[in-house]
């Protein structure tokens, strides 16, 4: 609410209250003016303190760089590390048609690459081995913004072998029989490079560059960590099996006991 408004609105409050006087609603006034000149200040302070933040951004960006470059020269010795992280995190796997899987199997690299100035945007490349799908060595996509902020996005074009355009393949593809399919598959993951209708809902690449990409380890171990939890739920069980089977025993123990007392009581 801006001084003005707020200036009116104490008006309307003062002339329904009995001995309102125009000293206390000057006094109102001029505290609202103050309150005004001090969240500029504030204002000022946080946008001088965005500018701050921004530089130790950019600093810690470039720190960041040669272990990011360790780190993709170290994934590169672990077969299928990429497709695996996909599959494991849970809205990418959303986006993986059988095929989408397949052809991912031939990805060597990702890298996410934030402009200089990191508030223009970003570009992630894909990097592939040679495959029976595309004929591209490198699949990539930018998100860039504008001064007033508006996003647009720019990527590779991928250059399909022939019968091998996954995004062309509908999930309303027809059978022999004429009939849908009962199972339909989720659209293409390769429509991501396709599509720039609405590059400020870029889901994928917000997912790729700040949760995947910080640390895709936690994604590729995922079904180890459930494997350890697994066992270990199995080896509580067992516990408590063994827990009853003991009990069981004592219990007929006692039942024996108890009928040798009712035999010598009959003596």
């Amino acid at each position: 609410m801006s001084a003005s408004a707020a200036k009116v609105s104490k008006k309307e409050l003062n002339s329904n209250h009995d001995g309102g006087d125009e000293t206390s609603e000057k006094e109102q006034q001029e505290a609202i003016e103050h309150i005004d000149e001090v969240q500029n200040e504030i204002d000022r302070l946080n946008e001088q303190a965005s500018e701050e933040i921004l530089k130790v951004e950019q600093k810690y960006n470039k720190l960041r760089q040669p272990f990011f470059q360790k780190r993709s020269e170290l994934i590169a010795k672990i077969p299928n590390f990429w497709v695996t992280t996909f599959v494991n995190h849970p809205q990418v796997s959303a986006l993986l048609g059988e095929e989408d899987e397949e052809a991912l199997h031939y990805l060597t690299r990702v890298e996410v690459t934030e402009f200089e100035d990191i508030k223009s945007g970003y570009r992630i490349d894909f990097y592939f081995d040679e495959n029976m799908y595309f004929e591209n060595k490198v699949l990539s996509k930018e998100i860039h913004l504008n001064e007033s902020g508006d996003p647009t996005s720019k990527s590779t074009e991928i250059k399909w072998k022939p019968g091998k355009d996954l995004t062309s393949r509908s999930s309303q593809t027809q059978s022999k029989a004429g009939k849908k399919r009962q199972h339909e598959e989720p659209e293409s993951f390769f429509t991501w490079f396709t599509d720039h209708a609405d590059s400020g809902a870029d889901e994928l690449g917000e997912v790729i560059k700040d949760d995947i990409w910080p640390n895709p380890l936690q994604y590729y171990l995922v079904p180890d960590m459930e494997d350890e939890e697994g066992e270990d739920e199995e080896e509580d069980e067992e516990g408590l099996d063994d827990i009853d089977e003991e009990g069981e025993d004592d219990g007929e123990e006692a039942e024996d006991d108890d009928g040798e007392d009712d035999d010598g009581e009959d003596d």
